[in-house]
């Protein structure tokens, strides 16, 4: 975030956001209609509801949830900067629940602004496409993290993941990583029970690699920890191979 764009200044921050004109970050603030403060808890969107906006999350976390039998399944956390349902401009109903965790400010721009946006403004319509792009990046990576990890790996990998998206928009994480999470919410990440959740926490706390107290990650060693959960952050597209570089755009 920047005093010039107090509301979307983290909106591709450390991806694609430097490729982008003034002009065009200029055009993206003034997009933001209306910004609400909300507690946590609070459904953004309901499966099924009809989408007339999206929303850009402008400081807090957000969750992406399906609820089957009385079972909650987290599929996915968003970070400041993420513009969290894109797709609902094109999909209208959603197939799962948009939530708060926490306090939150979004920013929301309705769905017919977002057509003028596909019309007047394809520059800016294909940064959009890009990050709804990142978003299924990050769902592929977890689909894989829950294959191939067990527990204790898969929550070293989610606290990897969500501090490197942070520090992707400037927000350094040298210590504690403090989130509003609950043993629960980690659970539900994972796919596991809050009992198993419980012992995968108390797994990293034995390897010395860590500990979480109420939410919040406390490391020994970030690099240590990436390395136990064979975290890799080229999904990210943020520094490495698949780094957006100055041919992006190019057709």
């Amino acid at each position: 975030m920047t005093l010039d764009y107090p509301l979307t200044g983290n909106f591709l921050a450390g991806r694609l956001r430097d490729n982008l004109s003034k002009d065009d970050l200029e055009y993206i603030e003034r997009l933001i209609e209306t910004v609400e403060e909300l507690p946590g808890s609070t459904r953004l969107i309901k499966r099924g509801d009809i989408a007339n906006r999206s929303t850009l999350l402008v400081e807090g976390f957000v969750f992406r949830t399906i609820e089957r039998e009385d079972r909650r399944y987290i599929v996915g956390v968003h970070v400041p900067g993420d513009f969290i349902d894109l797709h609902g401009f094109a999909l209208k109903r959603l197939d799962h629940n948009i939530v708060t965790v926490g306090k939150v400010t979004i920013g929301c721009v309705s769905h017919s602004t977002l057509q003028e946006v596909m019309t007047d403004r394809p520059g800016v319509a294909r940064a959009m496409w890009f990050a709804t792009l990142l978003d299924a990046a990050i769902h592929r990576k977890w689909i894989q993290m829950l294959e191939q990890l067990d527990a204790p790996r898969r929550i070293a990998h989610l606290y990897s993941e969500i501090r490197t998206r942070l520090e992707l928009i400037g927000r350094e994480v040298p210590g504690a990583l403090r989130t509003p999470f609950t043993q629960t919410d980690l659970a539900d990440m994972c796919g596991v029970s809050a009992i198993h959740a419980n012992r995968a926490v108390g797994k990293l706390r034995e390897a010395g690699l860590g500990e979480i107290r109420r939410g919040d990650f406390y490391p020994t060693d970030w690099r240590l920890l990436a390395e136990y959960a064979h975290f890799d952050p080229d999904y990210l597209y943020g520094d490495g191979p698949l780094k957006l570089r100055g041919d992006w755009g190019a057709v």
